[in-house]
């Protein structure tokens, strides 16, 4: 692997900043995950034989801007549908995250560099650590981007996944960098160390997979879920209101004599549904007609918040449950909001300059309280993430009340053909976490019913106007992650460091 480094002609930036942006197509749609690793592995070569610790922090940044440009170009289509900036800043807004995301690379390459270099067999251990405090932290700081973690390319490769319940997404995340230290072990024909490491984890996701049994049962409640392929130019156009709406009912069936949970995506009523002015009282009465006498739908909206003299200070991105009387029962106000999409931060400045939220709107949205479950009459407990908060690893349950399954109301419709399966991937990867089955409603797709497992129950593809009737899957009992969280990851981490410095005293 030295050798291929050292013949290398290409400058150190230039090298890093090519294997970033090969890195990221393990990522969906592509899915390959062993380019991935490759592309991992010489990276980690690259970091090794820096000259410095400066130059290995250049390595890792550069090595980031790429995978990070790659990875979320999804980010840049969200600008097509905003009339008060071009298109074209798109790109410059996914350049600019990508320069700062790319910290957290260079964090873990001159941790890497620093604590393994010198130790031979064990750079992989330590540089694995470093991978996984790295990308915890990058899901923390300002609010958090948890976008495509390096470990979601294992959700489909070799069982690998089967190791989320006990080490966290975080924790697979530094499985792929240990994977990727034994390829590039095996590249120097250091054959025993660079076999364990590569097959090691391999092995032991494949064994968790034969031993997981029968598939998880769907003999839950009767749900029906609603994808009304509504494209984000004509979701808030003006007059279209009633035609989206008539889309929606005319796939939302027709009850029967078993009690149904009806969902629909994000946002997907226009109006303020609390409030008491005619068209907010005549769109919970026209829910209300679809409904059966013991059906429940989970539908998204937006409430408002009302300050003096009867003005209104903010918004809440929300989950309403409504019954068969037009009643709302309960609702989820969205805690982890989108920087630039729900709220634009500095607005004073960044309003003086032409700049304005990704989503329509002149009130900027306001957080709720954080996760917590939601009980329906008949149905359980549902927990209840809006779209963004689903990425966010160890973040999605109360676990004081343990609910019965997720719902995840999303609305991808601005994000491309890229964005949409990689929110699902990552709402797979949160079942398995947890143990409990996932519901997707989005309004283009990709909407789903994930088992406690992170199998596909049931989808409907992107761009594609339809329903999805089926049952919900039984939840798994609590899982490790689902008990302790994010210490997981990070005890595992300090394992690997403990291992590392145990491998360099016996090798002395």
């Amino acid at each position: 692997m030295d050798r291929i480094i050292g013949r290398a002609r290409w400058p150190r930036w230039l090298a890093a900043l090519a294997l970033g942006g090969v890195s990221a197509t393990g990522f969906a749609p592509l899915g390959l995950w062993p380019v991935t690793l490759a592309a991992v592995a010489l990276w980690m070569a690259l970091v090794r034989a820096a000259p410095g610790l400066r130059a290995a922090l250049a390595v890792g940044w550069w090595f980031g801007l790429g995978h990070f440009i790659i990875g979320n170009d999804w980010i840049a289509t969200a600008f097509h549908y905003q009339d008060a900036m071009p298109a074209w800043l798109g790109w410059i807004a996914v350049t600019l995250l990508a320069l700062y995301l790319a910290l957290f690379p260079a964090l873990a390459a001159g941790l890497g560099w620093a604590g393994g270099r010198r130790r031979g067999d064990a750079y992989p251990l330590i540089l694995a650590a470093a991978w996984i405090f790295a990308e915890w932290l990058r899901a923390t700081l300002f609010t958090g981007f948890a976008w495509n973690p390096l470990g979601v390319i294992w959700l489909d490769a070799l069982g690998v996944a089967r190791l989320a319940p006990f080490i966290g997404t975080y924790g697979l995340s530094g499985v792929a960098i240990l994977v990727a230290g034994g390829l590039m072990l095996l590249g120097e024909r250091r054959w025993k160390a660079g076999a364990a490491l590569a097959a090691g984890p391999i092995a032991i996701g494949v064994a968790l997979l034969l031993a997981e049994g029968a598939p998880v049962p769907a003999r839950g409640h009767a749900v029906r879920i609603v994808q009304p392929d509504i494209g984000q130019q004509d979701k808030w156009r003006q007059g279209f209101e009633d035609r989206n709406f008539a889309r929606l009912a005319s796939l939302s069936g027709t009850p029967g004599p078993e009690p149904r949970l009806l969902l629909w995506p994000e946002a997907a009523v226009p109006e303020y549904l609390e409030e008491s002015r005619p068209e907010d009282i005549r769109a919970r009465a026209r829910i209300a007609r679809l409904l059966g006498p013991r059906d429940i739908m989970l539908t998204g909206g937006t409430a408002i918040e009302w300050g003096k003299d009867n003005f209104a200070a903010g918004a809440r991105n929300s989950l309403f449950a409504i019954d068969a009387r037009g009643r709302i029962l309960a609702r989820y106000d969205k805690a982890h909001l989108v920087p630039y999409g729900e709220y634009l931060p500095m607005r004073p400045i960044l309003s003086a300059i032409g700049l304005s939220r990704l989503a329509p709107g002149d009130l900027d949205f306001w957080p709720g309280p954080g996760p917590r479950s939601l009980g329906l009459p008949g149905f359980g407990k549902v927990g209840v993430q809006i779209c963004y908060e689903m990425i966010f690893s160890g973040q999605v349950v109360d676990s004081a009340h343990r609910p019965d399954f997720i719902f995840n109301p999303s609305n991808d419709a601005w994000f491309g053909p890229s964005g949409p399966p990689q929110h699902l991937a990552q709402a797979r990867l949160r079942a398995i976490e947890e143990g409990l089955p996932v519901i997707r409603a989005t309004p283009t797709g990709i909407s789903a019913i994930i088992d406690a497992r992170g199998n596909l129950a049931a989808s409907l593809p992107w761009r594609t106007a339809g329903a999805i009737t089926g049952r919900l899957p039984a939840a798994l009992p609590p899982t490790p992650f689902a008990r302790y969280g994010n210490i997981l990851p990070i005890l595992f981490a300090g394992l690997l460091v403990a291992l590392a410095i145990a491998h360099r005293r016996i090798a002395r």
